[in-house]
């Protein structure tokens, strides 16, 4: 019998977790909780926060404990054994219980994922271009990753958006995998750019950063108040190459400018970020994406014509189905015969690099990071 005795933090946690279903993930339960608790320190908010996605990575050992805080003390267990040594968890178990059935007949599963999604999750900032060493020196736990030129882990505890750095829009929080993206899509100042699902704008922010904020960059979404979110953030990143506007994904578009490169970071269903948002392994099925696939087909059909010839079309989501990923790549080159495979360049040194190929597949063990396919086609000159 488990004797551990639940701290506050954790009967926080509890709440947070009750309050949580398939129409509230945990992210959105955690907002609506820590909010209420005006006067939590910020460390614990913190823990609240790594003991929820905690409780979800480990949600199919708990099945058979009960009340929430008796599973609480068993996740916490074996995150604590698994993290010590990951061999304390057997295979076996990994393969039965740390992703649902449906995944195996969407994706191909490896060993290798399946013990990435165990593992606490990193932190990932974004620099200014070429000022990475230079935070590194100032923001106490940042260390410049060797993988890509901008890219700090962080492994401090200060409030990161408490700190004067962020404040001046020296960097950004975003994952080392999203940063591959900006890259690949390798945007020149003085170029015009259309971010066609920019959602709060960490990509957007990303290609004017790259632009040297020359140019011009348009950033639509479907939802108003992500680019609501997107002016803010851009006011504190210095940014003012970009125009925003609303588009629902459909064949009208929201302008009548030809771009020299549309990147579409399409809606997906996320499984290249199930470490850090484990709860969404069991919110998500089969038929969210079959939906996702074909959503992502018709975005990138309707905004085919919107491409110079010569031009770049990106394509990218943070999944490894097979539905979003190939199947979508086969469509659009069997329907898009204006369009040829566009070879990308190498993006990151060393043993991983990304080079030679019309398409990237980067899995969470390869930089730590999240999940994530990318594609990229040329429009053919006539």
């Amino acid at each position: 019998m488990l004797r551990a005795v639940i701290h506050p933090v954790h009967e926080i946690a509890a709440e947070v977790i009750r309050q949580t279903g398939k129409d509230k993930p945990a992210d959105a339960a955690l907002r609506e909780v820590l909010k209420s608790l005006r006067d939590l320190a910020p460390f614990d908010a913190t823990e609240v926060a790594k003991t929820v996605f905690i409780y979800y990575r480990w949600h199919v050992w708990l099945r058979d404990e009960r009340g929430v805080e008796q599973k609480m003390r068993l996740a916490l267990r074996l995150n604590r054994e698994f993290q010590d040594n990951e061999a304390a968890i057997p295979l076996a178990d990994l393969r039965a219980k740390a992703v649902p059935p449906w995944t195996a007949q969407a994706m191909a599963v490896n060993d290798d994922w399946l013990r990435s999604l165990q593992r606490e999750p990193k932190l990932w900032l974004r620099s200014k271009r070429g000022q990475a060493q230079d935070l590194a020196e100032r923001l106490v736990g940042a260390e410049v990753s060797p993988l890509l030129p901008d890219a700090l882990l962080y492994r401090g505890e200060e409030d990161l958006f408490k700190t004067p750095e962020f404040h001046a829009g020296e960097f950004e929080i975003q994952d080392i995998a999203s940063q591959v993206v900006g890259l690949v899509c390798a945007p020149q100042p003085g170029e015009t750019w259309w971010d066609t699902c920019a959602g709060e704008g960490g990509k957007t922010l990303h290609l004017s950063d790259l632009m040297q904020n020359k140019g011009m960059l348009w950033a639509s979404d479907r939802a108003e108040w992500r680019l609501t979110k997107l002016k803010r953030r851009a006011g504190r990143a210095k940014v003012f190459n970009y125009r925003s506007a609303f588009w629902d994904g459909g064949k009208k578009l929201p302008t009548k400018t030809m771009f020299d490169g549309v990147l579409v970071d399409a809606p997906c269903s996320g499984i290249g970020t199930w470490q850090r948002n484990p709860q969404a392994r069991w919110t998500t099925d089969g038929n969210d994406v079959r939906e996702l696939s074909a959503i992502q087909k018709s975005l990138l059909a309707n905004v085919a014509s919107s491409l110079k010839p010569g031009c770049k079309l990106i394509f990218s989501v943070c999944t490894l189905s097979k539905a979003e990923t190939v199947e979508v790549v086969e469509q659009f080159n069997a329907t898009q015969p204006e369009f040829e495979p566009m070879m990308f360049p190498e993006v990151v040194p060393g043993n991983r690099a990304f080079t030679s190929a019309a398409t990237v597949t980067i899995w969470p063990s390869d930089l730590d990071g999240n999940g994530m396919f990318i594609a990229g086609w040329r429009r053919k000159k006539v």
